[in-house]
């Protein structure tokens, strides 16, 4: 399994960073989605800007504490966990781990470069939709 994550800090109230993340119908602020599809409660399809899709399914949503995933396209399969924790500054923390395997050992060589660019890329558009 290839294996990906970060953190990062941010000063703003919780309620609102907790549902930014987890509202699936205000996609907008994603600079890499063409749109989000919700099947149902715990499943979604995401979709890139070239219309690829990958599917989701919800494992764990505690409010203000723990958001999971597993998800799968034609290229991967794998889980998301992302962890938010209340610090002593008042600063939320978020931790973002991904583990995905991949298909074919050409998408190996590139696959832990890509998911590092495509979480820092949705902590830099969760910035800026913070910051409207």
């Amino acid at each position: 399994m290839i294996k990906s994550n970060i953190k990062k800090q941010f000063s703003c109230n919780k309620d609102k960073l907790w549902n930014i993340i987890t509202d699936n119908t205000n996609y907008s602020w994603r600079s890499d989605l063409s749109k989000i599809e919700i099947v149902d409660t715990t499943h979604f399809i995401e979709y890139t800007k070239n219309n690829f899709p990958t599917y989701f399914t919800i494992t764990a949503k505690e409010n203000l504490k723990e958001y999971k995933f597993d998800l799968e396209n034609t290229n991967i399969k794998g889980k998301w966990v992302g962890i938010f924790k209340e610090l002593p500054n008042g600063n939320i923390e978020l931790d973002f781990t991904e583990e995905i395997e991949v298909n074919s050992f050409i998408m190996k060589l590139f696959a832990k470069p890509y998911l590092k660019s495509q979480q820092k890329r949705y902590m830099k558009d969760l910035e800026k939709e913070l910051d409207k």
